[in-house]
């Protein structure tokens, strides 16, 4: 009763700057893979490397992230959120800062790293206050809103960013486009979020650091939940490396088609993630999310092996869309597994994540390299279908068990 009645009260004190700051805070984070995916040729030419030394940049970012997210799940318990969240996006300023004015590529390998340690202080602590100041039924619609607005600005990006680089070279974009949003998102973020009473997200957690943890992995179905997400995230991340040279090798596609297409997944995703909370409040959190697991599996594994282009490119679009339709609604199924430790089970996902990028980019490199373009949709389209089965033997939605 008295947890029912501080979130009421905590909901109440939300003023209109609350989800501005928490949008554009999570905007800011995707923003430098952007300007990698796009500049990461220009970027190797300035420090005299080529691009499979330049490309590790984002493997050295993926490994400091994981770290990060694992002490931010100790973190998590003792401090504030809205703290460990601002607290992020300075450090993640200075990152972006320090890549632009970089003199040399070991200069901007460790800003690469110190963003990377940013990163995952911003994403589960935004994801942790949507959950803790506002109400059940609103949390699918914010969190669809987060995902939906993250995926959208790829699309954006790539305009913006290839626009800024003709005028002022790949620096130009991480200074005049990247660095402004962390920044703004920081000033949002101290007038807008609601101060914290206090630092732990309960009372018996302040006794050890590791409650979280204890807390999160105590749980089956949390735990489950975060292997399905690494799973499904896996999927996303191996077909969007690999998709656009499948595109261009197999169907003999241009790179600026490749671009409208890659813009067009984007949009899809983002319909996607849209359109969640809609399906989540009809059939709820655990069917939608199940459903669409399985729907990422079937149409990723099928993408590669029709040799047909437009049938290919249908199903490639439809399988972002249940991209974004499960990144939705797999957020508000996993923050709901243990309310008591959300900020320590949102910092595991953000881990969990990190390292689901390297298994599709292992899984799906090895499938390439034994077997061709004919085995990368399968190979990552069972690794969706195994999400989904595990989500349906293991997972409960504890909203439903409440009610």
């Amino acid at each position: 009763m008295d947890e029912e009645s501080s979130q009421t009260e905590e909901t109440r004190s939300v003023g209109w700057l609350f989800l501005p700051s928490i949008v554009l805070s999570r905007l800011a984070t995707t923003t430098p893979s952007i300007i990698m995916t796009l500049l990461l040729i220009e970027i190797g030419l300035t420090f005299g490397l080529p691009v499979g030394v330049t490309g590790q940049l984002s493997t050295a970012g993926s490994i400091a992230s994981f770290v990060s997210a694992l002490i931010m799940g100790v973190l998590s318990v003792r401090y504030k959120h809205r703290s460990l969240l601002m607290i992020g996006l300075l450090i993640y300023s200075l990152s972006l800062l320090g890549r632009g004015l970089a003199p040399n590529f070991i200069l901007f390998l460790l800003f690469s790293i110190l963003g990377g340690l940013g990163g995952p202080m911003i994403t589960p602590m935004t994801n942790t206050l949507v959950a803790k100041h506002l109400p059940l039924q609103k949390r699918t619609r914010v969190f669809g809103l987060l995902v939906a607005a993250a995926s959208f600005s790829w699309v954006i990006g790539f305009i913006i960013i290839r626009f800024i680089s003709d005028i002022g070279g790949w620096r130009f974009p991480f200074l005049v486009y990247a660095l402004p949003l962390p920044l703004l998102g920081l000033l949002l973020a101290f007038k807008g979020l609601p101060p914290e009473s206090g630092g732990s997200q309960t009372p018996s957690s302040t006794g050890s650091l590791i409650e979280g943890y204890r807390g999160v992995l105590s749980s089956r179905s949390a735990d489950a939940c975060l292997v399905c997400d690494a799973l499904s995230w896996a999927v996303w991340s191996g077909f969007t490396l690999y998709g656009a040279s499948f595109y261009r090798q197999q169907f003999i596609v241009s790179i600026g088609a490749v671009t409208y297409l890659l813009m067009g997944a984007a949009t899809s995703f983002t319909l996607g993630a849209l359109i969640s909370n809609r399906f989540v409040n009809k059939f709820g959190r655990k069917p939608v999310t199940l459903v669409s697991a399985l729907m990422i599996g079937l149409f990723v594994l099928f993408t590669t092996i029709v040799p047909n282009l437009w049938i290919s490119l249908a199903l490639c679009l439809t399988g972002y869309l249940f991209m974004g339709l499960n990144s939705t609604a797999a957020t508000s199924l996993t923050i709901e597994q243990v309310p008591q430790f959300r900020g320590t089970l949102m910092s595991m996902r953000s881990a969990s994540t990190s390292m689901s990028g390297v298994l599709g980019a292992g899984l799906g490199g090895l499938a390439l390299l034994m077997y061709g373009y004919k085995a990368l949709g399968p190979s990552l389209g069972l690794l969706g279908l195994a999400s989904g089965v595990i989500m349906y033997l293991i997972v409960v939605d504890p909203t439903q068990m409440q009610s």
